[in-house]
């Protein structure tokens, strides 16, 4: 592993004076070259419970598990957006309470999508209907809404990230999109991928930019196949990993400082080819085959698809190709650092290959081997994980674990 660091001079001009630039003081990007040979991890997992079942008790008959979350004391929170409700379970698997339901009044749903779960039990949901953030209590009961920050546009909501001060919420343009309103007229396009954090303390969440994003020619929407997926999650300390680009290049930001940190891992992305395209068809066809054709959203637009065969082909069409598979394929990050990157696979279509374990101060731990671990859908305090699962219904269902020696 070897270190590099970095100075960046910033320097501004002033529009309309020629020769007239200034020097904003320099900010140190310190670039962590890490190992290339893998280094094995031995799953060790200990399994607490599960949640979600057809048949099980009314309370976990959920209609669509869309996200989980876990708070300090170790409770679980599973968001149904069929349902529009938040279930909240206690660290035994026992249902506690739960909390939503559609409407139009306060705390109430009218696109609600997103969740973001604080330390202190503290529940944010985003809702395009409302164009606000409904705030609940660590009991559950409603406590305020917060105005979108105004802007013109479509409404898009990606994940959301809890600040660990539970002060804010943090967000990635060009990351997996929930769910959208449509396009407004006029709007002006993006220029890059912004990480994004809004202090929801007043009436009105304030934006602030942690990073900008590489945002690829045509970008972020629609991203096309094997193009580089913007992936981030929070840290301890409030700075934010992510992923931008096709190669191995963690970064990570901090509010009001930028990039200040890279991990690399010295892997090169693969060409496009006609095989590997006609590859990946072929696998995207297998499982549309195997679960149905789901809907996409395409410029804040709902598309229908058809057959599985002419969905892939027409949505790919439709999309292009990158020029290269780009190496990050997912990431997450724990409650005391870690930092979780999934490859592809072995395939270059597949995004489910090895998972790489890292620190947020630049140590490379190991890598699970493609098909041994999934990537965890939630992270909690003592080791404490979540993964959304199928059941042999196709059902989704919430298992809870904990890495032991935690």
């Amino acid at each position: 592993m070897s270190r590099t660091t970095i100075r960046l001079l910033h320097v501004v001009c002033t529009v309309g004076a020629p020769g007239l630039c200034l020097t904003v003081p320099a900010t140190t990007q310190e670039i962590i070259n890490l190992p290339a040979e893998d280094r094995p991890l031995t799953p060790d997992f200990e399994e607490l419970y599960r949640v979600g079942s057809a048949t099980g008790a009314d309370w976990e008959q959920f209609g669509n598990v869309r996200d989980v979350g876990f708070d300090g004391a170790g409770r679980l929170y599973v968001f149904d957006n069929q349902a529009d409700r938040v279930t909240v379970v206690g660290p035994d698997g026992e249902f506690l309470w739960a909390f939503g339901r559609p409407g139009d009044g306060p705390g109430e749903f009218r696109g609600a999508d997103g969740l973001a779960v604080m330390r202190d039990g503290r529940v944010v949901l985003a809702d395009m209907g409302h164009r606000a953030y409904h705030i609940f209590g660590a009991d559950g009961s409603f406590e305020r809404m917060v105005q979108m920050a105004p802007e013109p546009g479509a409404v898009t909501i990606t994940d959301l990230l809890p600040d660990p001060g539970g002060e804010a919420i943090f967000s990635a343009v060009g990351a997996q999109t929930l769910s959208a309103s449509g396009v407004t007229r006029g709007a002006t396009p993006p220029t890059s991928k912004p990480v994004e954090r809004m202090t929801i303390t007043g009436d009105e969440a304030i934006k602030d930019t942690v990073a900008e994003g590489w945002l690829f020619p045509g970008g972020p929407w629609p991203r096309p196949v094997f193009g580089p997926m913007m992936l981030a999650g929070v840290l301890p300390d409030g700075s934010v990993a992510f992923s931008d680009s096709s190669a191995y290049a963690i970064k990570i930001a901090r509010p009001e400082a930028g990039v200040w940190r890279i991990l690399k891992r010295p892997f090169q992305p693969i060409r496009v080819t006609n095989r590997v395209i006609e590859t990946a068809t072929e696998r995207q066809i297998r499982i549309y085959e195997a679960r149905g054709v789901p809907p996409i959203v395409i410029n804040g637009e709902n598309v229908a698809l058809e057959s599985p065969r002419e969905s892939v082909v027409d949505y790919f069409d439709l999309v292009g190709f990158f020029d290269e598979v780009s190496i990050v394929r997912g990431l997450g990050t724990g409650w005391d650092g870690e930092i979780w990157v999934r490859r592809h696979g072995e395939e270059p279509g597949n995004d489910a290959g090895p998972i790489d374990v890292l620190t947020m101060d630049g140590r490379y731990i190991g890598t699970y081997a493609e098909g041994e671990v999934a990537l965890p859908a939630a992270f909690g305090p003592d080791g404490l994980i979540a993964f959304i699962e199928r059941d042999e219904m196709d059902v989704k269902h919430v298992v809870v674990k904990r890495l032991r020696g935690s």
